[in-house]
């Protein structure tokens, strides 16, 4: 395990805070409260959250895949309209597969009513619900000896209900409460915000201007580039609390952590062996060239120097999962410090003038997170590297989808990163 040995310890003592991620795959869309944004209440934050969209769209197919069902048991002997005749207009509850139809009907209805429409919280609905698939089919004694669909359609018509059961109890109102508890922690946090963990000391070669020199969008990108440093510094400091997801063959590890706000965050940790100063000029000091050996990001364009520090840019992520997931364009300030026992790249997404969203692209977001190169107090020929990634996608993708994928992304672009400093280090030879 790539745990970060006492010789780099002091560098995360002074850390200002790190952040910026990758803007290929960013983090999470919302800010850090603060004074000049107070937190939404909690009707307000989110009509509608992921995994619920998700179930719905489960409930959705359950009622189409049924009737598809029924549509072939009517046309599998007889023609169509002679089987409607006999199960609808001849009705007996005994011999017709029609109640089954009229059952996923019902489920459709109570659950898209109970959890789309009126967004109840609670597991009732499902539960009443759940009670006609339980009385109902134990009305269809003749059903089972008259075909297949006599097992198959009921058999399915029970099974997918009682799926859409534990997704709900287990999934979504789970998430959801668990959502909420962080909110309504954030927002308290909000309310008396905390000390710094310690003093940010101004790194070399770091200059401001006035504030009374700089115009209103300047002062917001440095103020958002403070905040996601401030974010990650915390996260950085909690690392006992660091949750192990993954590790490759390499001996990089992925790490997660729930933040406030943020949700789940990712935290890649690996050792190079190569100085702290290559990985900082190929990753950190020129990001628009990182299109040449990372195969993640197909553009990055800086779109505004802010400062000696701060600068804005344009990313577009490729696609990843085999296409699963269409590429994503992102708008970040990221802010660069070179400190005495490290290197950081910190940022967080922002909007620019000169590059509103496209239809051609999902617009992603990125919270706060970054790029961290610690050098080696007792071996200057190897570094560790940690990328902090909380990614908002946005589009129509299950949340827990894209976290599944998030590891073997993280993975990739060390194979890169890695197959690019062999390449610098032949050309220095």
């Amino acid at each position: 395990m790539l745990w970060l040995s006492h010789d780099f310890r002091p560098a995360l003592e002074v850390l200002p805070a790190i952040s910026s991620l990758n803007a290929s795959y960013s983090q999470a869309s919302l800010s850090l409260p603060s004074p000049y944004y107070p937190p939404l209440p909690p009707g307000e934050r989110r009509a509608f959250s992921d995994v619920r969209r998700t179930f719905c769209l489960f409930v959705t197919f359950d009622l189409l895949f049924i009737t598809l069902l029924w549509i072939i048991e009517l046309n599998i002997s007889k023609s169509i309209w002679t089987s409607l005749e006999n199960e609808v207009v001849h009705y007996n509850f005994k011999s017709s597969f029609f109640d089954i139809f009229l059952l996923a009907v019902f489920r459709f209805l109570c659950l898209q009513l109970g959890y789309a429409a009126f967004r109840l919280r609670h597991w009732w609905v499902i539960a009443v619900r759940n009670t006609s698939d339980l009385i109902v089919p134990s009305c269809f004694s003749q059903l089972f000896s008259q075909n297949a669909f006599g097992y198959v359609l009921p058999i399915t018509s029970f099974v997918v209900a009682w799926l859409e059961t534990w997704f709900l109890d287990f999934k979504v109102l789970t998430q959801e409460a668990e959502d909420e508890r962080a909110y309504l922690a954030a927002v308290n946090a909000a309310c008396e915000p905390a000390p710094l963990i310690s003093p940010r000391p101004v790194s070399d070669g770091q200059f401001y201007s006035p504030p009374e020199s700089l115009a209103g969008n300047d002062k917001q990108f440095l103020r958002q580039g403070r905040e996601a440093m401030a974010v990650v510094e915390q996260i950085l400091t909690q690392e006992e609390n660091w949750k192990f997801e993954k590790t490759n063959e390499m001996g990089d590890a992925v790490y997660t952590l729930e933040i406030p706000f943020h949700g789940k965050t990712f935290i890649l940790k690996a050792l190079l062996q190569c100085a702290a100063e290559l990985v900082y000029q190929e990753v950190i000091l020129q990001p628009e060239k990182m299109v040449q050996w990372n195969r993640t990001v197909s553009v990055c364009q800086i779109l505004q120097r802010v400062d000696d520090n701060t600068m804005v840019s344009y990313d577009v992520s490729a696609g990843a999962a085999g296409g699963v997931v269409s590429p994503r364009d992102f708008v970040n300030v990221r802010r660069v410090e070179r400190r005495r026992d490290c290197y950081i790249s910190a940022g967080i997404a922002t909007s620019h003038s000169s590059k509103p969203p496209h239809s051609r692209y999902v617009r992603g977001e990125n919270g706060p997170g970054g790029f961290v190169v610690l050098k080696s107090s007792s071996n200057p020929s190897v570094c560790t590297f940690i990328w902090v990634l909380n990614t908002d996608l946005k589009g129509r993708l299950p949340r827990y989808l894209i976290h599944q994928s998030l590891a073997a992304t993280m993975f990739e672009f060390m194979s890169h990163l890695r197959q690019r400093i062999n390449e610098v280090r032949i050309s220095y030879r």
